[in-house]
């Protein structure tokens, strides 16, 4: 007879949280019956694109062991550097113009090329995925994203065998993005993974949440979910995807090398420099879990390590 056990990192569907809250976040929950009630007019809902393929089926094989954050706090209560520091930035982040957006795939690929997000979208095999996030600031979240394989695209780009590296880039318009006339941030936002974690099944190319296209707040209309790692890690609204046999410096480690690393895996037991990781608190709950190596996901992605104990693989 044949037993099943489910993996650590499953969850029940009621599990998931919106993205948000660690600055002044009791203060939040303590309003957010009477955030839920100013209605969605006044909440980022929607790309500038139409519904479309939306709800895409669920893939059962990535369920959640704790309950979805509910879609009113992920869109009101963000982080999205381009638009400002703090979290309230979801009426900042409406001035971006979504429709048209086009992706530029280039560096060490056969032939470099560039596609607009509608084609894309058509073009691609959607899928509703459950996942953890756990923000680097200890507090966490689960999302019903809508997206497909990252290593879809990375198929469909022909890399190399050079390449040894997928570097990501969010588009950079100060004259709209007011964060981005702070000019000691490395501007524009830069993410990178190696090939193999890029192609990991995880890796996981957003382009939709809570069953209806990506909210801008949330980086519509494309953004990376990788869960296994903190959540800086999850560049917001890509417009550029690079193929280099150069690690690239990150943002917020080309910021702060000494707090932010390129690999940026979950592990409660490397603190930041200036807090425990050891637990996260479920945004819009307040509940606290213990935190877990690879953010519960180390089945999916542990052997991707081995060899590189020498790597600063943790922060």
């Amino acid at each position: 007879m044949l037993i099943r056990t489910p993996p650590g990192w499953r969850m029940p569907e009621a599990a998931a949280t919106p993205e948000a809250i660690f600055f002044n976040r009791r203060a939040f929950l303590a309003g957010a019956a009477g955030l839920a009630l100013l209605g969605a007019g006044r909440t980022a809902r929607a790309q500038d694109a139409p519904a479309g393929p939306y709800p895409a089926p669920r893939n059962e094989r990535f369920v959640l062991d704790r309950g979805v954050t509910p879609e009113e706090i992920n869109t009101s209560f963000n982080n999205f550097y381009e638009f400002g520091s703090h979290k309230r930035v979801a009426a900042g982040a409406e001035a971006l113009a979504t429709d048209p957006w086009t992706i530029k795939v280039d560096g060490l690929v056969e032939q470099p090329f560039e596609i607009g997000f509608d084609e894309l979208l058509k073009t691609m095999p959607l899928e509703e995925r459950l996942y953890r996030h756990r923000c680097v600031e200890a507090w966490a979240m689960a999302v019903p994203w809508t997206g497909f394989a990252l290593s879809a695209l990375v198929e469909r780009a022909r890399p190399l065998g050079s390449a040894k590296y997928v570097v990501m880039q969010t588009f950079h318009d100060p004259k709209i993005a007011s964060g981005q006339r702070q000019t000691w941030y490395p501007w524009p936002y830069t993410e990178g993974l190696t090939m193999a974690e890029a192609t990991n099944e995880l890796a996981f190319l957003v382009t939709g949440a809570y069953g209806k296209p990506l909210p801008k707040v949330m980086g519509a209309p494309l953004r990376l979910a990788v869960p296994w790692k903190y959540g800086f890690k999850s560049i917001k609204s890509i417009n550029r995807i690079s193929f280099s046999e150069t690690r690239p410096t990150s943002f917020w480690e080309a910021l702060q090398p000494a707090e932010y690393g390129f690999w940026a895996n979950v592990n409660p037991e490397v603190p930041h420099p200036r807090w425990s990781q050891a637990a996260e608190e479920m945004i819009g709950t307040g509940e606290m879990f213990p935190t877990q190596i690879y953010n519960g996901y180390g089945e999916f992605v542990a052997g991707l390590y081995s060899g590189l104990e020498g790597e600063k693989l943790f922060l």
